[in-house]
C-alpha cells in the first residue's frame, strides 16, 4: 500500500551532486582554416618570396574576431617560420590563433578555459560532467576536465545526475 500523502523527495537535488558542464566553457565565435597549402608552388614547394609577396596582399580583416587554425592540408614539407609568420599577419586581427586543424583549435580554447576552473573548489565532492549538450565540446574537454578534478573529488561521473557512469571513485581509506 502506498502513502499519497507522502512528499516527493528529488533524491538527486539532496545528494548534494555538483553538476559541471562543459559547455559553459565553450567560447563562441566563427573558426576558420588558414591552409597553407594555397600557397605553395606545385602543391609541394613553399617559395618563400612568392609566399610573402601574397601574405602582404592577402586580406586579412577577414580574420576580425575568429579563432583560427593554420595548417596544411597537402603533403609538404613546411618550414617553421612559414607558421610564425601566418600568426604574425593574423595577430591583429584574430581572437585567437593556433597551429593545427579544427579539432586541435577547439582542444585549445578547451585549454584555456578550462585552465581557470580552481580544483580545490571540488576537493571532495561529488561530480558530475554532464554529457549530451546542444555545443560541440570536444573529447578533448572531457579528458581535460577528468585530469584536473580526478586528484581533488570524492567521485566523477559522467551524464546526468539521474543516470551517470562513474568514472572514479576515491578509495575509501581502511581504519
Amino acid at each position: 500500500m502506498t502513502n499519497i500523502n507522502k512528499p516527493i523527495v528529488n533524491r538527486v537535488a539532496q545528494s548534494g551532486i555538483i553538476t559541471l558542464n562543459l559547455e559553459d566553457y565553450y567560447q563562441t565565435g566563427e573558426r576558420l582554416v588558414f591552409d597553407l597549402k594555397d600557397y605553395l608552388f606545385m602543391k609541394l614547394i613553399l617559395k618563400e618570396r612568392d609566399f610573402r609577396k601574397a601574405l602582404k596582399e592577402h586580406d586579412w580583416t577577414q580574420y576580425q574576431d575568429k579563432f583560427v587554425a593554420i595548417t596544411c592540408t597537402a603533403d609538404a614539407i613546411i618550414p617553421v617560420w612559414a607558421y610564425m609568420l601566418v600568426s604574425s599577419y593574423l595577430q591583429p586581427f584574430a581572437k585567437e590563433i593556433v597551429q593545427g586543424d579544427l579539432p586541435a583549435l577547439e582542444s585549445i580554447l578547451f585549454y584555456k578555459a578550462l585552465s581557470k576552473i580552481q580544483p580545490a573548489d571540488f576537493q571532495d565532492k561529488r561530480v558530475v560532467i554532464k554529457g549530451c549538450g546542444d555545443l560541440p565540446v570536444s573529447p578533448y574537454a572531457y579528458a581535460e576536465i577528468t585530469r584536473l578534478l580526478k586528484p581533488v573529488v570524492k567521485s566523477l561521473m559522467y551524464g546526468e545526475p539521474c543516470s551517470t557512469v562513474p568514472i572514479y571513485k576515491k578509495p575509501r581509506v581502511k581504519k
